[in-house]
């Protein structure tokens, strides 16, 4: 040890004592990254070989008259216990660990499987030539354009994005921009929406590759294994929180790299640009014969994707469209898988703890505490100019919403995917098929011809069939991952809106979806009904079914009473019964509640029946 090589280091010192600084502050207040805490510790022992780190601080509890007996702890704390041994929790963890690193994930629809013809199979034979050619050419198109923008005499707009281009393997960026064009409807998507999904998709990539990077996985790995003995069955650890108990497991880890460190975010205007990019390379790259479907028209290859420009009210407002040939021949190939975004996704294991306004809910996931707008960032730099122990009642309680765990009502589930397959049923909610939509006017001569009211009925129509189009998909989406986790127990991850309002972070398929949704959804913690519980269920129907809303509840109990025989056919005979439940104002929820009802009239004893049932209601 070179007494030359430690005078630096006892300039820094002095300077921080001079500052006002102490030593241990520097681990009580700074953020480090990967082994910065311990390179810092090592050359602090060169000048100061007795040198102790200081202690960890003690825990902050809020003082909020308010949630004064919440944390008073004269109460036992109460939350979710689930009926997990440690080992079944660490297993799940791996899994959603799995899922995230993979960023995406490929699921069945569930669109009834029709017969594979030789039209279908020859059109998905040609499509996964057609993708692999695709991806060779947005490679070479990708990389041809990094190197133009490193040719100073070749300056463009886009210059300024190379660095962006250069944090991910080449391959990522194609892998996103695949997705994008796979995922795109007939009708088009507004060119900004793609933009701005593109750049974002490349931003989140980026922030899980930087967690790898610093070593951040490894420490939370380390910090969840321990942390999940507070849930599990088999473990009883003292009475913590599970922020709490997450922040005691993190000082007790030491070293390695903080876990509340900010992720600096990429403003709009760069989102957007980057995402034109990748467009414009998508546009120019990706071209398909035009003599693919139709063999005497020529060869000439033509974009699969194009540019045009539509108006909304009096904005003009720029689409991406792909080619009719592109879409007849995904049509055709009736393709059964949809991939979506791990964090699309309920999660396989109890959520990370919210602890901060920047760390919490999914493993790797980025997610805000804060929802907000493009540029609204004052939201997030008052919360996190916020003392955190202000913030603790907010943290707990999404904590408590997110450890809640669900699973899948497959009786109901069946029914509505049945329904679903066989034409849909608006009536009940169930969005029909594009085939259903209103055939468009046909009429002779050009359509410069043609008359204003048949423009407007043709108008009408793609209106009606871009409408019903986005409602199928969001049905499809919903049943599709519902009947992905229908055998797993699942949890959604909260944040919230600046008005405190609480969402589940998936955005497809939560409790807080429509009627359809809720219907679906089971606590996986079941509970029994007491004495006055199958009363209380009885009253629930009523109140879905929209009758009696001015009655009194003991009014409300003896209707429900009167009409057993219907409820019980409902339960017993969905679609071939009575159907009363189909005349209700929650059809599907009241389905469920019926079918929740007789199995509990049935059973031996009511007060002990153990239900499952979630009863939604709204907070107003």
């Amino acid at each position: 040890r070179s007494s030359l090589s430690c005078l630096p280091l006892l300039r820094y010192l002095q300077q921080l004592d001079s500052d006002g600084f102490r030593v241990d502050e520097i681990f009580q207040k700074c953020l480090f990254e990967e082994d910065e805490k311990e390179m810092v510790l090592w050359a602090i022992r060169t000048v100061q070989p007795n040198y102790q780190l200081p202690p960890p601080p003690s825990p902050e509890i809020c003082k909020s008259s308010l949630l004064q007996d919440f944390y008073s702890r004269e109460t036992m704390v109460s939350y979710p216990k689930l009926d997990f041994s440690v080992k079944e929790l660490q297993e799940r963890f791996q899994q959603q660990l799995e899922m995230e690193l993979k960023n995406t994930v490929t699921i069945e629809s569930v669109e009834a499987a029709k017969p594979l013809t030789p039209q279908a199979k020859k059109a998905r034979e040609l499509l996964g030539t057609l993708r692999s050619q695709w991806r060779d050419a947005i490679l070479q198109a990708l990389q041809n354009s990094k190197c133009s923008m490193t040719r100073p005499q070749r300056l463009s707009k886009y210059s300024i994005l190379y660095p962006y281009l250069c944090l991910l393997p080449d391959e990522e960026y194609v892998d996103i921009m695949m997705q994008i064009l796979n995922d795109l409807s007939p009708q088009g998507e507004s060119l900004a929406v793609l933009a701005r999904e593109l750049g974002s998709k490349v931003y989140d990539r980026y922030i899980i590759q930087r967690k790898l990077r610093s070593r951040q996985l490894e420490k939370v790995q380390e910090v969840y294994e321990n942390y999940i003995q507070l849930l599990a069955k088999d473990s009883q650890p003292e009475q913590y929180l599970p922020r709490e108990y997450w922040e005691k497991l993190v000082a007790e880890a030491g070293f390695g790299p903080s876990l509340t460190l900010k992720n600096c975010s990429w403003p709009c205007v760069l989102l957007m640009r980057l995402g034109m990019h990748m467009l414009e390379l998508l546009v120019k790259a990706v071209k398909v014969p035009r003599n693919i479907l139709n063999r005497r028209l020529p060869s000439k290859p033509v974009p699969v994707l194009y540019h045009v420009y539509s108006f909304y009210s009096n904005w003009q407002v720029g689409l991406i469209k792909p080619h009719p040939v592109f879409s007849q021949l995904v049509s055709n190939a009736a393709e059964t898988t949809l991939t979506f975004n791990s964090s699309a996704m309920p999660m396989l294991c109890p959520p990370v703890p919210w602890t901060s306004p920047s760390f919490g809910t999914f493993v790797l996931n980025d997610t805000k505490l804060m929802r907000f707008m493009d540029e609204t960032t004052q939201h997030q730099l008052l919360l996190e100019q916020c003392p955190l122990v202000n913030l603790h009642p907010v943290l707990d309680a999404l904590n408590q919403l997110g450890n809640c765990a669900w699973k899948i009502n497959q009786p109901v589930l069946d029914i509505i995917i049945s329904i679903f397959n066989d034409k849909g049923d608006e009536k009940l909610d169930i969005p029909p098929p594009l085939s259903e939509a209103p055939k468009p006017p046909t009429a002779p001569g050009h359509f410069s011809t043609w008359s204003k009211s048949l423009k407007h009925e043709l108008f009408l129509c793609k209106k009606k069939a871009a409408e019903m189009h986005s409602l199928r998909m969001d049905a499809l989406y919903k049943l599709s991952i519902a009947n992905y986790v229908r055998d797993k127990v699942f949890w959604f991850p909260h944040n919230m809106d600046f008005r405190g309002r609480t969402y589940p972070c998936p955005p497809y398929f939560n409790h807080l979806g429509n009627d359809v949704t809720r219907a679906i959804l089971l606590f996986a913690e079941g509970r029994p009904l007491g004495p006055k519980g199958l009363d209380w269920l009885k009253i629930h129907l009523i109140n879905l079914t929209g009758l009696k809303k001015k009655n009194a509840l003991q009014e409300r109990l003896e209707y429900a009473n009167e009409i057993m025989e219907d409820i019980l056919d409902s339960a017993d005979h969905p679609l071939t019964g009575k159907k009363w439940w189909m005349n209700t104002d929650e059809p599907w929820q009241a389905l469920a509640c019926c079918m929740e009802i007789a199995k509990a009239s049935r059973s031996p004893d009511p007060a002990t029946y153990i239900s499952h049932f979630p009863v939604h209601q709204v907070g107003a």
